[in-house]
């Protein structure tokens, strides 16, 4: 591999000792932590927003329910540890349990592999009330300890914001791209573009912006109301240069979906080219 071609993201293999390169990730990469032995993950998708509360759990789990009925084998690695959502999300009770290779990841009721603090817990109430350093230790694990397997897409479940535990994973995960999850206030862009700058200051590439809550759908006619104002979605997308891969809609019923963990029924086309893009990531 040539050093243009290591300097690219697209075409970088995360493995520095066999590049020569001095690509400004190098540092950044050279932290890159090996998988479990017994895993094998083509793609990692990272999953952010620049703050909480605008459904980048919701986006995650859809998106990985997509992939799932599209044929792929698909994971969730839950890196929110002090908020994991995503088991309450498909509806798991089960707890994690461990052997001598790694730690076993859960199985949703269609196939989805996960791995989410909650299901280590005794109790899902139970707070995490842990330091920085060991939630960082705590993601960390979760991608070198969990034997996941043959994986075609793994997408991580990043924690709000730019702190210390979405640092840990944009160093020790190797991420082939992040989707940006925001909605239409303007505070919110404003964040969310302290989530792209982090992204580029670690040299990983984004794959573009989903904006969730973007309107409500009139019941009798059909009009979109905007009770957040208007979108600033496309401006900080133009912006960055990165495109808009879906606007959703503020959708009781998929609300419902996540809070009885039935998420994996869910009926709706709103993220299908988002995912289509990323099938495209994937060549096969």
């Amino acid at each position: 591999m040539s050093t243009q071609q290591n300097q690219d993201p697209e075409n970088c293999t995360h493995d520095c000792s066999t590049c020569g390169s001095d690509c400004p990730s190098r540092t950044a990469e050279s932290l890159i932590a090996p998988a479990n032995e017994q895993s094998n993950i083509n793609k990692v998708i990272g999953v952010i927003s620049g703050k909480g509360g605008v459904g980048k759990s919701m986006i995650t789990s859809l998106l990985a329910v997509l992939a799932k009925r599209a044929g792929y084998k698909t994971a969730i690695l839950d890196a929110d540890i002090t908020g994991p959502s995503i088991p309450k999300a498909f509806g798991m009770t089960e707890q994690a349990w461990g052997s001598a290779a790694g730690i076993m990841p859960v199985s949703t009721e269609t196939g989805i592999e996960v791995m989410s603090v909650n299901l280590l817990l005794d109790e899902a109430t139970t707070p995490v009330l842990w330091r920085g350093p060991i939630l960082g230790g705590t993601v960390k694990q979760f991608w070198t300890d969990v034997v996941w397997g043959d994986i075609d897409i793994m997408f991580v479940d990043m924690p709000p914001g730019t702190g210390d535990v979405g640092l840990t994973v944009f160093q020790s995960v190797p991420l082939d791209g992040i989707i940006v999850v925001t909605s239409p206030q303007e505070l919110v862009s404003m964040i969310v573009q302290k989530a792209v700058n982090m992204a580029n200051m670690m040299n990983i590439p984004i794959i573009g912006l989903v904006e969730n809550m973007s309107y409500v759908e009139c019941p009798d006619c059909g009009k979109q109301i905007k009770i957040y104002g208007d979108s600033h979605v496309d401006e900080v997308a133009k912006n960055f240069t990165l495109p808009v891969l879906a606007k959703l809609p503020i959708i009781p019923a998929l609300a419902n979906a996540c809070d009885e963990g039935t998420i994996e029924q869910f009926d709706g086309d709103w993220m299908n080219e988002c995912f289509d893009v990323l099938k495209g990531m994937l060549g096969y």
